[in-house]
């Protein structure tokens, strides 16, 4: 898919790229990205290494000039938030006192330095410096002092990456209650359930271009080549029948008879789809 023929709405938006590109020398890392992104909205940016995820999240945050090409931030909402590794964290500084120092900065009241660290699970470590933290601890470090300031647009750096199920949970909600405020949200991930449960559309990049834009599910839907319905019973018996007619019959049987214990279609992951647009992996 080409990423100029993206189609957009005509609803504000917070962030626009009209055809950016990124030289650095010789190597072009960003071949002319088109996107459009409405305030509120969660979007997925998904890629391997050397995709341009960053160079692109560079760019729109103003650490880097485009080479040529258009990008527009609403000029309201010029308040950001990073969370990019560990970046700018102070090793022999504690939790608190890396958050206190960020306070200060930005004139934020100290009574929230708790609040965030209790949202990100950290309330225990907070007098623990940061060189003695877990990768894990030092992503959700930064991720608590990126949402501190409660800026209007926030990026987040595989925010959950080498966290556990309820941590990573834990961080959802955070997310999503961002989002709830406002927020407009970039997400780079690997974890393709994690892009699925938080992201309204995300951007499939590949070699500095984006391959595929979209709501998750759609995208899901525009590669279902099989189009089939697999079927297991009670008995232990499994199916697959083609998404017809004569399958919505013998599913309707099926339940009569109560033996149905589940039902999926089969529209591929996004992972999937990148493995066939790209013959590669995501990650």
């Amino acid at each position: 898919m080409n990423q100029n023929n993206i189609n957009q709405n005509n609803i504000k938006s917070i962030v626009a790229l009209s055809n950016v590109v990124k030289q650095f020398g010789e190597k072009e890392v960003l071949k002319g990205i088109s996107l459009t992104v409405k305030p509120g909205e969660i979007v997925g940016l998904l890629g391997p290494s050397g995709a341009g995820k960053t160079t692109m999240i560079k760019i729109v945050t103003g650490q880097l000039e485009a080479t040529s090409g258009k990008v527009m931030v609403d000029s309201s909402s010029t308040e950001m938030g990073m969370m990019m590794d560990s970046l700018g964290l102070y090793e022999r500084l504690s939790c608190y006192d890396n958050l206190k120092l960020f306070a200060k900065i930005y004139n934020i009241p100290v009574e929230r330095i708790d609040e965030v660290l209790k949202k990100v699970g950290l309330s225990e470590a907070k007098k623990r410096p940061v060189d003695k933290l877990s990768k894990g601890m030092r992503g959700r470090l930064a991720l608590a002092r990126a949402v501190m300031h409660e800026p209007k647009i926030l990026f987040l750096d595989e925010p959950t990456s080498g966290l556990d199920p309820t941590t990573t949970n834990q961080i959802h909600e955070l997310i999503l209650e961002e989002k709830a405020k406002g927020t407009t949200i970039f997400l780079t991930t690997h974890n393709m359930a994690e892009a699925e449960k938080l992201c309204q559309h995300v951007a499939l990049l590949h070699e500095g271009k984006i391959i595929e834009y979209g709501e998750p599910k759609e995208i899901g839907r525009k590669y279902n080549h099989q189009k089939k319905l697999q079927i297991r019973l009670y008995d232990g018996r499994c199916m697959e029948l083609l998404n017809n007619k004569e399958a919505a019959e013998k599913v309707q049987d099926y339940l009569a008879q109560e033996l149905l214990e589940t039902i999926h279609s089969t529209e591929p992951n996004l992972e999937t789809v990148f493995m066939e647009l790209t013959g590669s992996m995501l990650e």
